[in-house]
């Protein structure tokens, strides 16, 4: 395109851009769906702000597969992005595929949760959640742990800490190895002082998180929403840009004795990947990990990149390890039309091979 052709569409744009945007202020204050979150669960089990949830799945029993799948999210935003909207939910999709599905929702911490660390959320609260499934599930001894991002690196954590408790181990976008350039964040997090940063904060600030997470792509974020007032009048894509927009800014605070641990001992000083982690007065060892484990991470993921999340393949000492790689981003993996299209297939069909 010529340099006239660019200035002539710069001047159109901003010829439509007032009535655009009047266009979107009367569609926003219109009738929106945009709740989120619309599987039907049972809270089964309650700790300080914890809670584990059963989802409830519409096939019979007997269809059913034995052995229950427990959902580890991120301490970061909320579940909600794996039940987004109806068709699209990742949860309901798997489901569908005939698992039993437990999911832990971490809450909303406080000041009087801002010394719990990294060892009181594994071995503490996932460790309960673990130990309640499996007390109620006679025939189960073992579950399956499905990690997501943050909460995937607690799973890598728990399953070398209690290798005889996880019959499978499957990770999604979930990072391990800390030492690399090309993710934003881990960049950012090598320069922090730690104790200035938490001196008069305490909790990390959800807001903050999110001010961080928006700065790593910035050119992607005001372009999301330029593309946004293309679409608004067509009413699912702008539901569906909503629901979005609520995972994105439903953000709790982060505990911040487990944050700052988790900026000092794994961005910092990359101590999982190199067996040197202590949890617990317990070196978490990966060579521990000899359940079969699915490493999913996706090739365009800005914020846990393949060269994050691959590693952990070579790393644990499971003889049964798939690597799949997908051709999406973050987010992707779990609200994308790839995701319940492949992706989740996939992930059923590994795990009742197993």
């Amino acid at each position: 395109m010529s340099y006239e052709a660019i200035i002539k569409s710069i001047e159109q744009d901003l010829q439509e851009l007032p009535q655009k945007i009047f266009r979107a202020g009367q569609v926003l204050t219109g009738d929106l769906d945009y709740e989120v979150a619309k599987t039907p669960a049972e809270v089964v089990y309650r700790e300080d702000k914890m809670r584990l949830l059963h989802y409830k799945g519409s096939l019979k029993k007997k269809d059913v597969h034995a052995t229950p799948v427990l959902i580890v999210y991120a301490l970061i935003n909320r579940y909600i992005m794996l039940d987004l909207e109806p068709g699209r939910s990742f949860i309901q999709n798997l489901l569908g595929e005939g698992l039993d599905v437990y999911l832990i929702d971490w809450g909303y911490p406080t000041g009087a949760d801002r010394f719990l660390n990294l060892d009181d959320y594994v071995n503490g609260y996932l460790d309960n959640a673990v130990e309640w499934i499996r007390s109620g599930n006679s025939s189960t001894e073992k579950i399956n742990l499905m990690g997501v991002c943050m909460g995937g690196t607690f799973c890598v954590m728990y399953t070398a800490l209690h290798p005889d408790k996880v019959q499978n181990l499957i990770t999604l976008a979930t990072p391990t190895r800390f030492d690399i350039d090309d993710a934003g964040l881990f960049l950012w997090a090598r320069g922090f002082d730690l104790n200035k940063l938490f001196q008069g904060m305490g909790n990390l600030p959800g807001d903050l998180a999110n001010i961080l997470y928006l700065l790593v792509v910035p050119v992607a974020t005001v372009d999301k929403y330029v593309r946004f007032l293309d679409m608004i009048d067509n009413p699912k894509q702008v539901n569906t840009f909503l629901r979005m927009e609520k995972w994105i800014f439903d953000s709790p605070d982060m505990a911040g004795e487990a944050f700052r641990e988790w900026i000092r001992d794994l961005l910092q000083q990359n101590l999982l990947i190199q067996n040197r982690l202590v949890l617990g007065g317990q070196k978490v060892d990966l060579a521990a990990i000899t359940c079969p484990l699915l490493n999913v991470f996706g090739k365009n993921d800005y914020l846990a990149p393949p060269s994050s999340a691959k590693p952990l393949s070579k790393a644990v000492g499971s003889t049964d390890v798939t690597t799949m790689g997908v051709d999406t981003g973050h987010v992707g993996i779990f609200v994308g039309s790839m995701s319940y299209k492949t992706i989740i297939p996939r992930i059923v069909g590994w795990i009742k091979k197993r």
